[in-house]
């Protein structure tokens, strides 16, 4: 009797699994389904690894927390943590943050917040302050990127020295307007209100300067953890392009976000654009509008 009880709530439990809506299904990049472990395991060998966020989505987030906890388990000091959600000018705020020179009240009043930062990015920030791991502002001050799509690469000649510091190096001279991700930008008709022929121009601004801070401040047996809008890793392009062309040779793993209406399958477009998709279901609830 107690046999048949404990197969048939075997059989219970495993219905009610396969019944339930799960809240993601991690694909690699050729649309197989792979465990969360396999993942780390593979990425932990990195040297730089980007998750391509969906901002809103509170998916990306939870496992941008959940990775970094698993990361820091097996690379403790060597994980070193960055994201597009802060500007290259405020490094120094940022690391007196760390550092626990005044309260997070005082960081929260001065830095350049995105709106969801309290629910989306302030848990990882206190993950690192806590456990005393470097975090890199690693974008371009957002008055430089609109400088450039107001008037091109030009707009950025007549900045200071110290200014050009807080922008990645040689974007004229490399910026090439046949990657991918850039010509596109001119065909996209959800950005036709904001689109000229600077806007591309614009958006690798923020690539090269993502690229430069990376490399800046990863070395040798370092991890160097990335967040940023999946548009800027995709298809491995973006950063991941300009940073090919500043240090070619570095093993680079890409992390994606996806919506799909049904994610028990990846959807063909979205087959190879990262190492690893989290496909997400599109009536997902939003961190914020």
């Amino acid at each position: 009797m107690r046999k048949l009880l404990l197969i048939s709530l075997t059989a219970i439990i495993s219905f009610a699994f396969v019944s339930d809506k799960p809240a993601y299904v991690l694909y690699d990049k050729k649309g197989e389904t792979v465990t969360y472990k396999k993942m780390i395991a593979d990425i932990q060998t990195a040297d730089i690894v980007f998750f391509g966020e969906l901002h809103t989505d509170p998916i990306a987030h939870w496992m941008q927390q959940e990775i970094t906890k698993d990361l820091f388990e097996t690379k403790k000091q060597n994980l070193i943590i960055g994201s597009e959600m802060f500007e290259a000018d405020n490094q120094l705020l940022m690391d007196e943050y760390l550092a626990k020179f005044y309260s997070a009240k005082k960081f929260e009043n001065e830095a350049k917040l995105w709106v969801n930062y309290q629910t989306d990015y302030k848990p990882v920030v206190d993950f690192c302050k806590d456990n005393k791991l470097r975090y890199i502002a690693t974008n371009i001050p957002r008055r430089y990127a609109s400088l450039v799509h107001k008037k091109g690469f030009e707009g950025l000649e007549k900045l200071s020295a110290k200014a050009k510091t807080l922008i990645g190096p040689n974007l004229a001279e490399q910026y090439d307007s046949t990657v991918e991700c850039y010509a596109n930008m001119l065909k996209m008709k959800s950005m036709k209100a904001k689109v000229n022929e600077n806007l591309p121009k614009a958006q690798a601004a923020k690539d090269v300067t993502m690229a430069h801070f990376i490399i800046e401040n990863w070395s040798e047996g370092k991890l160097f953890f990335h967040f940023n809008g999946a548009y800027h890793s995709d298809n491995f392009e973006g950063i991941v392009w300009w940073i090919n062309k500043m240090k070619p040779g570095l093993n680079i793993k890409t992390i994606s976000t996806v919506y799909q209406k049904d994610i028990q399958k990846l959807e063909d477009e979205n087959i190879d654009i990262a190492n690893y998709i989290f496909a997400v279901p599109e009536t997902m609830t939003q961190t914020h509008k």
